[in-house]
């Protein structure tokens, strides 16, 4: 190493030298100077080495650290275990419900009651199917306090053709309806069994139908529907009714505006009045066109139209012209959450034999039809959602018709023995009406097993000559829930309640004129429910109580209702 060092200075001091030397030629010249290196210099880098030394210890007592020994008492054990394959475990999937496209369902209860329905469905093909509907229900009656009979059946059976092709399809279908009541509401005590000896109070309802509809895929015209609709009783009473109506699309220069139209054909007669034995007949020609206009901005959509309806009173030779706003919008105000909604509407409605007595059957067959002029109905409200499973709707109403159909009790003709003049029928009677209503409501999904449902709306009315508006509640609740106990058992129930109505009772007497006498109608609450068992996924057993709480409550003026029924039952599902 001191030879590495001692040929490093040699070195140094030459090139020191020659630069001295260099720098003093300069000065006088520039010339050429060769430098012989007689060994080139190449510099090592000793090799590291580990210091090997021990750090002491300086406490004043060493831990000297002792050996631990391990004993094993080793024992030889013969085995015969052998070691499986591996296998993945599985995993367990639902059993697949099988699905059946008939089914059948039969039961029979207290008040002697018949309850049963057929429906049926077969695919023909891939693009065709045939179904049908039969439906009986049946009660012999049995109302404590009645002194005439209150039975009543209701028969109804039903035939579809469904046929599905590539751009549309198309659906007919034909159907029958049997039904038999009985005004057995003849107010007490003016009347005893033995002077109604002569009364027959059964009538009867016949309803004949048939109609299709077509569909369009994509196209221009979204569909189109008729129907045809033959309603007679027993007392030689009937009505024609025709209606035909059709969606489509006007394109205009860069979008389109939606169309309806619409032909109701009305044609009708009573065999005689309430008073007299006069005929009474009907008719009336509707025809309504509806363009309107969407429009679509984030949040808001807005819908812009009108109706326009030609009417043609046949019996009476008269025509009218009447237009109606269409107008509704919403936007959303948070998301799903708070959606405000509101419009303006109007129509022009078809009130029908059918559809009265429909909501009454104890109406007489001596009634006056004519349309209803529903000037327009204006609402506004909010919707949403509070969670993901519970929804909420609140709306206010306030609507005006002109010739809003009431339901009103017919009086008593004292000597006559119509089986319908004993006060134990209803009659139609006119007026303008404004109607003031508050509705809300709230649905509610717990889960997949469990719904529940609550709806209330609150009604106001004022009238134009009729003292109240007949038979029309000042308040309507309803609650529904449903649950699927388990694999097997379901229950649900349904409660409703239906607030004050007011109707008029009048004795009509040539010898002894009085004023009609206003009666109001109680407010009452029918509370049902039903549990049942599914045996298989065929067969399953139920059971049904109405009216719970055993209320004698009247829905019409001197017409209480069954008290507390009990139905038992089974459903059995098929495939052909």
């Amino acid at each position: 190493m001191v030879n590495r060092l001692t040929c490093l200075m040699m070195v140094l001091c030459m090139i020191t030298i020659s630069h001295t030397n260099a720098q003093e030629k300069t000065k006088d010249s520039i010339d050429t100077q060769v430098v012989n290196v007689v060994k080139p210099y190449t510099p090592k880098i000793s090799d590291a080495f580990k210091v090997k030394e021990t750090p002491s210890i300086s406490d004043e007592t060493t831990m000297t650290k002792k050996t631990v020994i391990y004993n094993i008492f080793s024992i030889p054990v013969a085995s015969t275990f052998t070691p499986a394959k591996g296998k993945a475990a599985d995993v367990e999937k639902a059993q697949k419900e099988n699905l059946y496209d008939n089914f059948l369902s039969f039961g029979a209860g207290s008040y002697t009651t018949l309850l049963g329905e057929l429906y049926l469905n077969h695919a023909i093909n891939r693009t065709e199917s045939v179904g049908g509907y039969v439906s009986h229900h049946s009660s012999q009656g049995g109302i404590d306090g009645v002194i005439l009979d209150d039975k009543f059946s209701n028969s109804k059976i039903m035939a579809n053709y469904n046929r599905k092709l590539r751009d549309y399809s198309w659906t007919v279908d034909a159907g029958y309806q049997h039904q038999v009541y009985n005004w057995y509401g003849v107010p007490q005590p003016l009347f005893t069994e033995e002077s109604l000896t002569d009364i027959d109070p059964q009538h009867k309802f016949f309803t004949f139908e048939f109609g299709g509809e077509v569909e369009f895929d994509d196209m221009l015209i979204h569909d189109g529907r008729v129907r045809f609709r033959r309603f007679a009783d027993d007392y030689d009473s009937g009505e024609n009714r025709f209606i035909a109506s059709s969606k489509f699309d006007i394109p205009l220069r860069n979008d389109l505006l939606n169309a309806e139209v619409k032909i109701d054909y009305l044609k009708g007669n009573f065999d005689s009045e309430f008073f007299e034995p006069v005929e009474i007949n009907y008719g009336n020609f509707q025809v309504g066109v509806s363009p309107s206009y969407q429009i679509k901005e984030d949040d808001l959509t807005v819908n812009l139209g009108a109706w326009a309806y030609y009417l043609n009173d046949t019996e009476n030779g008269e025509s009218k012209f009447y237009v109606y706003p269409r107008i509704t919008a919403s936007y959303r105000l948070v998301n799903e959450i708070l959606i405000t909604y509101g419009g303006i509407e109007g129509g022009l409605i078809q009130n029908t034999y059918h559809e009265f007595a429909k909501t009454n059957p104890f109406v007489s067959p001596t009634l006056s039809i004519i349309p209803t002029d529903r000037q327009y109905e204006t609402y506004v409200g909010l919707k949403g959602k509070l969670s993901n499973n519970m929804s909420y709707n609140i709306r206010g109403n306030y609507q005006a018709a002109n010739n809003q159909s009431l339901i009103k009790a017919n009086p008593v003709i004292l000597g006559e023995t119509g089986n319908y003049q004993q006060g134990n029928s209803f009659g139609v009677v006119y007026d303008d009406l404004t109607t003031f209503s508050v509705f809300g409501e709230i649905n509610v999904d717990v889960n997949r097993n469990f719904t529940l449902g609550i709806k209330a709306e609150y009604f106001n009315y004022t009238t134009d000559e009729e003292e109240e508006a007949w038979n029309m509640p000042d308040f309507q609740a309803s609650l529904f829930m449903d649950f699927q106990i388990d694999e097997h058992w379901f229950a649900g129930a349904n409660l409703y309640y239906t607030g004050e109505r007011f109707d008029q009772a009048y004795v009509f007497d040539p010898l002894n004129i009085t004023q009609p006498e206003t009666v109001v109608l109680e407010s009452f609450f029918d509370a049902n429910a039903h549990v049942g068992y599914r045996i298989n996924d065929r067969w399953s057993v139920y059971a049904k109580a109405n009216n719970i709480a055993n209320q004698d409550y009247k829905r019409w003026l001197n017409y209480p209702v069954q008290g507390i029924q009990l139905l038992a039952g089974a459903t059995y599902k098929f495939d052909f």
